[in-house]
């Protein structure tokens, strides 16, 4: 009974030791792994273009207001015209009419009635509503009292497209991320495992020249960015 009892015991020692040999084995391999990043980027540029044309009209009567609007309206498609912009890109849309009697903490300046009014100019010719932009002082020149009091003046430029680019920008970060993971190995003088882990990451739009001041959907030319985060096993 003895020996029976101490056969049992040693082989219990001996099954013991091999399963903390085998997790320390696998704690020590689970821990060697080197994180890195990829980086991909592209400069492509915008594919609309939305360009808000805000105007005020003032009068001492509505009549005279409205009538000073609608001679703005006129020579803003005029202008948009002769810069070879389709008019079915022209939309009307916001239109306010203020009656400054009606409000005793606004200043008139001898002007009874204020009309403000947008006209929404969306095109995917860039180039062209880039050159009618730089010559929006002509509308000025003839009368025409712009206005950016509902946000930033001139166009703004957007991208469309990022879906087209996507696959090929993640396998050139992906890409990167594993010759950053390869030459680590390299240095550290080990092998580079299977993939562990592996983030995508967020694609961003950034303004191509990014100083202080300039937004990003100023600028018709931009930059995609895009960063992910891979782990690899070292061997």
């Amino acid at each position: 009974m003895k020996i029976l009892s101490a056969l049992i015991l040693a082989i219990a020692a001996i099954v013991s030791a091999s399963l903390i040999a085998d997790g320390l084995t696998g704690l020590r391999t689970g821990d060697r792994f080197v994180t890195v990043k990829g980086v991909a980027e592209r400069e492509v540029q915008a594919d609309l273009a939305l360009w808000p044309l805000r105007f005020v009209a003032t009068g001492n009567s509505l009549d005279e207001a409205r009538e000073k609007a609608r001679s703005s309206r006129e020579a803003i498609m005029a202008f948009l015209k002769l810069q070879a912009i389709d008019t079915d890109a022209v939309e009307l849309q916001r239109l306010d009419v203020t009656d400054t009697r009606a409000n005793p903490y606004q200043e008139s300046n001898g002007q009874k009635f204020i009309i403000n009014q947008t006209l929404m100019v969306r095109s995917d010719d860039i180039d062209r509503i880039r050159q009618a932009a730089q010559s929006v002082s002509e509308l000025v020149d003839s009368g025409v009292i712009l206005s950016s009091d509902y946000g930033p003046g001139g166009p703004t430029y957007l991208f469309n497209r990022l879906n087209d680019i996507k696959p090929e920008m993640i396998a050139e970060a992906t890409a990167a991320a594993r010759e950053a993971a390869a030459q680590f190995a390299r240095d550290a003088k080990t092998e580079l495992g299977n993939l562990r882990r592996a983030n995508q990451g967020v694609f961003q739009i950034l303004a191509r020249d990014q100083a202080p001041g300039v937004s990003e959907g100023q600028q018709p030319i931009k930059t995609v960015r895009v960063v992910t985060t891979v782990e690899y096993y070292l061997n």
